[in-house]
């Protein structure tokens, strides 16, 4: 593949040309030049767009596409498409199929059908046998087939002895174990937030007591171990000072939180749309300011869209009965920049890569091309047309967005809309 970039703002502090405005030379995946200007003799396609900016790719540390078993609500290929479209050349895919993706050959399967894409795919395996919580899955043998984690997507390990046992088994090969911040106990049947909308609406509350219980445990649990812990969307302002505290002590511990955590609070929850039925659930304002100073000091590591398209007959029923999930990689680079300015915004959407075994570029000559294009200034209000997931669950609809994205080039790839 070869193409050549014109007047595009590189937004990478890694690079030699850091906030530079130049064109950029790609020849076989790989950028050979970067200049004010390049000429184009051998007539290479030339990528031009208004406002131009160019990034390292960005990452998405927990996406859902539902394939195998629910494809109804998405595809690998489609998700895969979607991604691209939405200016991440690298996702990292839970394993809430149906089977659940707990082996060798699951996870082969998924890598499989991601072949020949730009987006580059890391299957998470599941932490136990059909995420039942019960016993271990097949852990090194996924890690040899490319699993970079392994995790019970959204389903809680109750048992504390088998957290301990996995962190340490999976220390032997550096396998990352994620734990999800939820004590069943403590949240029983809530849906919402404990707090007062859930009691003003009838709703079940789900206290931000049992994500802190749950947090703590897993932490003196890896203190013990000394193995490697990653804590997906975390919610609460306590769950941030728990996690400053570990880090404080060296614990090898990360964290994620999901955007829409970031934008919204639980006062949204007036008309009982499902589409803000998410796990964990939206919490207050306070619990938001928290996350976004956690993100600036660096105590939460990552942003993740925490997409998880759901079919419309699983959504557009009563609050109580609705799946959990929302989609979110359409709108993850302009609800950030709702709240971060574009540098912050692009730093956060890159980072985490290495925690899942991601390599990393920079925008420099001699590097292979692993971009995001896109342009950082233009607003518009999110709607059903800037979805491309097979599902329409977007808790985002209808909210002023800054910035669009125009596409990617990876894997010696180029992928514009």
């Amino acid at each position: 593949m070869n193409a050549l970039i014109k007047s595009a703002t590189i937004v990478d502090s890694k690079s030699d040309f850091h906030n530079e405005t130049v064109d950029i030379l790609i020849e076989k995946g790989r950028i050979s030049k970067i200049s004010k200007h390049i000429a184009n003799p051998n007539n290479y396609k030339e990528i031009k767009r208004d406002n131009l900016h160019i990034s390292q790719g960005w990452f998405d540390s927990s996406v859902s596409f539902g394939e195998p078993g629910y494809e109804e609500r998405e595809t690998i290929t489609n998700g895969l498409k979607t991604a691209a479209n939405s200016g991440f050349t690298s996702v990292a895919l839970n394993a809430n199929s149906n089977p659940v993706i707990d082996s060798y050959a699951d996870i082969t399967l998924v890598k499989s059908k991601a072949n020949d894409h730009a987006v580059s795919l890391y299957p998470i395996g599941a932490l136990t046998q059909m995420s039942k919580g019960e016993d271990l899955a097949e852990l090194f043998d996924m890690t040899n087939a490319g699993a970079v984690g392994f995790y019970d997507y959204q389903k809680p390990i109750s048992n504390p002895n088998l957290m301990k046992i996995a962190l340490q088994y999976a220390s032997n090969f550096d396998g990352l174990v994620c734990s999800f911040p939820q004590e069943s106990k403590i949240s029983g049947l809530g849906v919402v937030n404990e707090h007062i909308n859930s009691t003003k609406l009838g709703l079940k509350g789900n206290p931000a007591l049992a994500e802190e219980l749950q947090v703590a445990r897993d932490l003196f649990l890896l203190e013990y171990t000394e193995g490697k812990l990653h804590i997906p969307t975390i919610s609460t302002a306590k769950s941030v000072e728990l996690i400053r505290a570990a880090k404080a002590k060296k614990l090898n511990v990360t964290c994620s939180v999901a955007i829409h955590n970031l934008v919204f609070t639980d006062d949204v929850l007036q008309e009982f749309d499902t589409n803000y039925k998410v796990l964990p659930p939206l919490r207050t304002q306070s619990d938001c300011n928290a996350l976004i100073e956690g993100l600036k000091d660096g105590t939460i590591d990552m942003v993740t869209t925490d997409h998880n398209p759901i079919d419309i007959e699983h959504k557009k029923i009563e609050f109580d009965y609705a799946k959990y999930g929302t989609t979110g990689l359409e709108s993850a680079f302009g609800a950030l920049q709702n709240i971060f300015t574009t540098k912050k915004t692009v730093s956060l959407l890159t980072q985490g890569k290495s925690r899942f075994s991601v390599s990393e570029t920079s925008i420099n000559e001699g590097e292979l091309a692993d971009l995001t294009l896109f342009n950082p200034d233009t607003t518009y209000k999110f709607n059903t047309t800037y979805i491309l997931s097979r599902s329409k669950n977007s808790m985002f609809l209808g909210l002023k967005l800054k910035g669009e994205t125009y596409g990617i080039i990876a894997n010696n790839k180029i992928v514009l809309k």
